[in-house]
């Protein structure tokens, strides 16, 4: 069993065939667990071999394997891998110490399963050639040997060959593929890579492609889907270890949905709508969440669908990462907590996605965001203060004393009368506000506003006669669009 590092997960994205090697005599652990999960992500079929059998006494090995084989058929029962052959093994019979005399047990066992279970898959030649690299080394005399499987495209001696994280090129001097050499290799090759005046120090893994074909991403639009047995939620403004491309990078997440009418349509995998408005979360949502923050009334409403059992069908998140990676456009992408403690009965894995569009201006918060149309639900309510005419009235309680009133002239208001109105301007410093009522006030709206006169006062009370009576309340609401990237920061009505 391989420990899950953060090393590790950029090999999720290369994987035909998934060996899941369990030690018979513990079951299952949290890394297990983890590698499995991978394995639903990454690839389509698996092989659980459970190994160590050579510890369990004799007399009671066969029906301890049987235990486990059930437990793990049980565990597999709610996954892709339901059915997936399960096959106990020895590899190494009393251990590392154990004379090598020793032979392992069901190894030919395990070769013709994994035989029968193997097929080649169709190969495209075509694309730009992308290679992932696991290993750089030097051979006296020859040069620097890159060693990795072919992710697209193909490659020929004498081509030219990039290192985009280094942004340098360099010419293919000679080939390999298991100690046969080889003048040419297409996607799903292993390979050995032959160039010159290159320092293997400079890349211990990573990616190699054709010259220009890489880009390196300072953010990113990514398809996501969280990982049901990470425990919690997906917050906003969260910081997640984000592996990508060949590498695991810290980056900060922003969850967004289609607006609410949106929430049923298909899920777009292969590319991002620049022209489409977006809703924000404070979370990813999921069954049984609830928002974060809201601002209350059919925010809560919209927002909250999920805890109904509403969920929309595809959530994104914008994720900036705290330093630029370099990765192919639609690649696999893993959200993790790999900072947890890794004795933990926890799953570290939070969310997975698919990289639909790359920023790779260093200053994308200002070139690229904007067009990104995310915006925020926001309701506010106020009260009418008085009335100035029948067309007219003065708000107050909606607005700060400091807020730019300008930004909301125009916006519709309710009155909780039944009149729609729109806010005209500011009315004095304070945060009230005239509105306008297109349609006038109706009679039963006047009576109500209009104050009344106190009866006069009895004597020795202190009451004056002739005072107003307070106006009773009538309510005022506001629903419209903030754009989270919009730096004019208008408003927009919301329907």
């Amino acid at each position: 069993m391989v420990e899950l590092e953060p090393s590790a997960l950029p090999g999720a994205q290369i994987i035909d065939l998934m060996v899941l090697v369990i030690d018979v005599t513990k079951g299952m652990q949290t890394q297990s667990a983890e590698c499995l999960v991978i394995g639903q992500i990454a690839c389509q079929k698996l092989v659980v071999v459970l190994n160590k059998t050579d510890l369990l006494p004799e007399g009671k090995r066969q029906a301890a394997i049987e235990k486990m084989t059930k437990k793990m058929q049980k565990t597999l029962e709610h996954t892709r891998f339901r059915g997936a052959p399960i096959i106990p093994v020895a590899a190494r019979p009393g251990g590392p110490d154990a004379p090598e005399t020793e032979a392992p047990q069901g190894i030919p066992e395990l070769i013709e399963l994994l035989t029968s279970q193997i097929s080649i898959p169709r190969r495209d030649p075509s694309g730009p050639f992308l290679m992932s690299v696991d290993h750089c080394f030097s051979i006296k005399g020859q040069g620097t040997v890159m060693t990795g499987t072919i992710l697209s495209g193909s490659v020929s001696l004498g081509d030219s060959v990039e290192i985009p994280t280094l942004k340098v090129v360099r010419k293919v001097k000679s080939m390999q593929m298991f100690h046969t050499p080889v003048t040419s290799a297409v996607q799903g090759d292993r390979l050995g890579i032959c160039v010159t005046q290159f320092d293997p120090k400079l890349l211990e893994r990573g990616l190699v492609c054709a010259p220009e074909s890489l880009h390196t991403v300072h953010a990113a639009v990514v398809s996501v889907e969280k990982i049901p047995y990470f425990r919690g939620s997906l917050q906003t403004k969260a910081k997640f270890h984000i592996t990508v491309g060949h590498e695991t990078v810290m980056g900060r997440v922003m969850f967004f949905s289609p607006a609410p009418d949106g929430f049923d349509h298909e899920p777009v995998l292969d590319s991002f709508d620049f022209s489409q408005e977006y809703l924000f979360q404070e979370q990813y949502l999921c069954p049984g969440s609830v928002p974060a923050e809201t601002d209350g009334g059919e925010a809560d409403r919209r927002v909250g669908q999920a805890s109904e059992g509403r969920c929309p069908r595809q959530q994104w998140a914008l994720v900036e990462f705290e330093k630029p990676v370099t990765c192919p456009r639609l690649c696999l992408v893993i959200g993790s907590r790999l900072d947890t403690d890794i004795h933990a009965n926890t799953c570290r894995l939070a969310f997975h996605g698919i990289l639909l569009h790359g920023l790779e201006d260093k200053n994308y918060a200002e070139s690229a965001l904007p067009r990104l149309r995310v915006y925020k639900l926001k309701h506010k309510h106020g009260i009418v203060e008085r009335v100035m005419d029948d067309y007219s009235v003065i708000g107050r309680s909606l607005f700060k004393k400091e807020t730019n009133i300008q930004l909301f002239v125009g916006l519709k208001v309710h009155l909780s009368t039944g009149e729609l109105g729109v806010i005209a301007s500011a009315f004095g410093q304070s945060g009230k506000f005239k509105v306008h009522i297109p349609g006038g006030l109706s009679p039963e709206s006047k009576k109500i506003l209009t104050p009344t006169l106190k009866k006069r006062g009895r004597a020795g009370r202190g009451e004056e006669a002739g005072q107003p009576e307070p106006v009773q309340h009538v309510a005022l609401s506001l629903s419209f669009k903030r754009y989270v990237f919009d730096t004019h920061k208008r408003m927009v009505q919301s329907p």
